[in-house]
């Protein structure tokens, strides 16, 4: 079914506010208690008291970087100009980083980024590189490309953009599953299914690789990780035939959930890697249905990496469930929030025309 304009409206500004509400001003980003942050979360009337706006629920380094990704997109160029455009947008949305905090893996990846150059757009491979940043601004290549005979231009876009800062299969695989859960949301492809549909794109990722022939080793001996966490994720969810139900722990409130995020993280800070923040996402969009307040509890305020995870959870959702539902000052006066809803009309011209 052909969406509406108003879910890409919806993808951009949610996972904006998804952003803005994990991050609270590095408030709640760096707090490792979901315990704790729904307390103050009470102590601030609750979600529908928040209004998400300046100067006290900034959008942090996701946000800024997503923006960045979703310009580059709609400046209409395709291959290497596009990746170019990418590396260029990169460069320049690190000037615009002051209280927003980035992480060291984008900082040295765009660091090293030379658009304008032949290839640059390529960085080296990097072992270390396992971190977010790359899932966490991919999911408007989704909403670019969501149709599924569009899945080769996905997988393509979302791993070069991906590995201009996170050069490791972890870091950049992270993006084509935001781009691709993403685009999944736009089919409106069942929820039970995003999993399996991942595990079997995989493969296709890595013939684009080993087609493109770039750092080819180094990527096929550190490739089995993401794959064989999101395997055991699935089997833990009895999601592996994408049949369902569910397998939920029992109980799973807010204080069982920060002790499952960890058993899904490469170094027990939840969301912090490409594999586990769409992963968390995910989680919570299984749980949460069409409530915007439990997507929020489980994938905004959450022990660890709290504004990535929500970033994506945010952008999925408004593509399923639009604004119904949301509180008005979550995302009404959201920093960049014209940039956000002309990015959204753009690339849906784009996409459909």
């Amino acid at each position: 079914m052909r969406p509406t304009p108003d879910q890409y409206q919806a993808a951009m500004l949610l996972s904006a506010a998804g952003d803005a509400l994990g991050y609270r001003n590095q408030l709640w980003e760096y707090n490792e208690s979901g315990v704790a942050i729904h307390s103050e979360l009470a102590g601030l009337g609750g979600l529908k008291a928040i209004r998400a706006a300046l100067p006290d629920w900034p959008v942090s380094d996701d946000t800024v970087l997503h923006l960045a990704t979703a310009e580059a997109l709609v400046a209409g160029k395709e291959g290497d100009e596009l990746l170019q455009e990418l590396a260029f947008r990169y460069v320049e949305a690190m000037k615009d980083m002051e209280g927003r905090k980035p992480g060291p893996t984008s900082i040295l990846g765009t660091s090293q980024l030379m658009p304008g150059t032949p290839l640059g757009f390529r960085i080296p491979f990097n072992p270390e590189a396992t971190g977010c940043g790359a899932a966490m601004r991919s999911m408007c290549i989704g909403l670019r490309f969501p149709r599924p005979e569009q899945l080769s231009d996905l997988i393509s876009v979302s791993i070069e953009s991906g590995r201009m800062t996170h050069h490791h299969p972890t870091g950049f695989l992270g993006s084509l599953a935001s781009a691709l859960f993403t685009s999944y949301a736009v089919q409106q492809r069942p929820l039970l299914t995003w999993g399996s549909g991942l595990m079997e794109t995989l493969p296709k990722a890595l013939q684009y690789v080993e087609g493109v022939g770039v750092d080819v080793a180094e990527n096929r001996s550190e490739w089995s990780y993401f794959s064989e966490k999101w395997a055991w994720y699935l089997s833990e969810r009895g999601l592996q035939s994408s049949e369902g139900p569910v397998k939920w722990p029992t109980p799973y409130g807010v204080e069982e959930r920060d002790a499952v995020y960890k058993t899904f993280s490469l170094s027990d800070w939840p969301g912090r890697s490409g594999h586990d923040a769409p992963m968390i996402a995910l989680d919570a969009l299984l749980g949460a249905g069409a409530d915007w307040d439990e997507l929020c509890s489980r994938a905004m305020f959450h022990g660890g990496d709290s504004d990535s995870t929500g970033v994506i959870a945010g952008c999925c959702w408004g593509v399923l469930h639009g604004l119904s539902g949301v509180p008005e000052g979550n995302y009404c006066e959201l920093e960049y929030r014209s940039r956000l809803e002309q990015a959204a009309e753009q690339l849906f011209q784009l996409a459909w025309g």
